[in-house]
């Protein structure tokens, strides 16, 4: 009986050992192992045999991305307050048996580690950011960043561990600060729009002056040409009367008539025309013996002018 029970013990004792030297190890994580406190090897993913009893799974370590969200302030060399908000991205630099014991083992534990990892970083910004002004701060984000990734990398590097980003999602400052900053981006603005009203004004005056000159001289130009059109039908209708009457001339005294009746047919015309085409009602014509004897002398002259055999003598 005695001996029955001692063998069902020892039998459950070897099932315990048995099943405590088999270990499965998470895809996406490595396993390291130490005997009696001193590293002995790594597991990978999957079933794993270790020596019962003797040796431990000291730490496992993802190997997958890990990602942290930082707060922390900076003071800029005008001693201005700078609030930041960051994202890091980062992860094991490979599955080598040297680094994964120098993530398993350079730090205490994961908060001793990530309190060293945010502490660099803000290390880092805080001492950019010391030697820059207030006003240059937001337009650096991207010196910033790279700034930091190029001192960042390297210290996890040392870790074991690699930066794959690192991403400045805000950047604020003090509430005087940002309603001073929004107040001078106010009036930059409503410089920029009167700037560009008075381009406007001054575009659209200077067309309109082009256009009001093009106008005066296209309507010069008709007026000159009008004119001249103007000046042409004058002279010929000159022509033609001065034609008409030197024929007329010249049948009358084929004729052996008075060319003083031509005159006085013109003078009779001339009434007529401004009767019909005058919007006044009256014409006013010097009717007395010395007006009609002015008018005749003043015709017998144009006679005279008008008669060659007269020009002669």
């Amino acid at each position: 009986m005695g001996t029955n029970i001692f063998l069902i013990i020892l039998a459950f004792i070897l099932l315990i050992v048995v099943l405590s030297s088999f270990v499965t190890i998470q895809q996406g994580t490595i396993g390291v192992t130490t005997i009696f406190g001193k590293y002995n090897r790594i597991l990978h993913p999957g079933l794993n045999w270790k020596i019962p009893l003797i040796e431990k799974i000291f730490r496992r370590i993802s190997i997958q991305n890990r990602s942290v969200e930082l707060e922390f302030q900076a003071i800029t060399v005008d001693q201005a307050n700078v609030y930041f908000k960051a994202m890091l991205l980062y992860s094991v630099w490979n599955q080598d048996e040297e680094t994964i014991k120098n993530v398993a083992f350079k730090f205490m534990d994961e908060r001793s580690f990530m309190q060293a990892l945010i502490r660099t970083i803000e290390g880092s910004i805080r001492g950019f950011v010391a030697t820059k002004r207030q006003s240059e701060v937001l337009g650096l984000r991207r010196e910033i960043t790279e700034h930091v990734k190029e001192q960042i990398d390297t210290t996890l590097e040392q870790w074991g561990f690699h930066l794959q980003d690192l991403q400045m999602n805000d950047i604020t400052f003090d509430d005087a600060i940002m309603r001073s900053m929004a107040q001078v981006v106010a009036s930059n603005n409503l410089k920029a729009a009167a700037e560009n009203e008075g381009q406007a004004l001054l575009i659209t005056k200077t067309k309109a002056a082009e256009a009001d000159g093009n106008a005066i001289k296209i309507a010069a130009e008709a007026e000159r040409t009008a004119a001249q059109l103007r000046g042409q039908g004058v002279a010929l209708f000159r022509e033609e009367v001065a034609k008409g009457m030197t024929m007329a001339a010249k049948e009358m005294q084929q004729a052996n008539l008075d060319t003083s009746v031509i005159l006085f047919s013109m003078w009779t015309e001339a009434i007529k025309h401004f009767s019909e085409n005058s919007k006044g009602n009256v014409i006013f014509l010097d009717g007395s013996a010395d007006g009609m004897d002015q008018t005749m002398k003043q015709m017998m002259g144009m006679n005279k002018l008008m008669d060659p055999s007269q020009q002669k003598k």
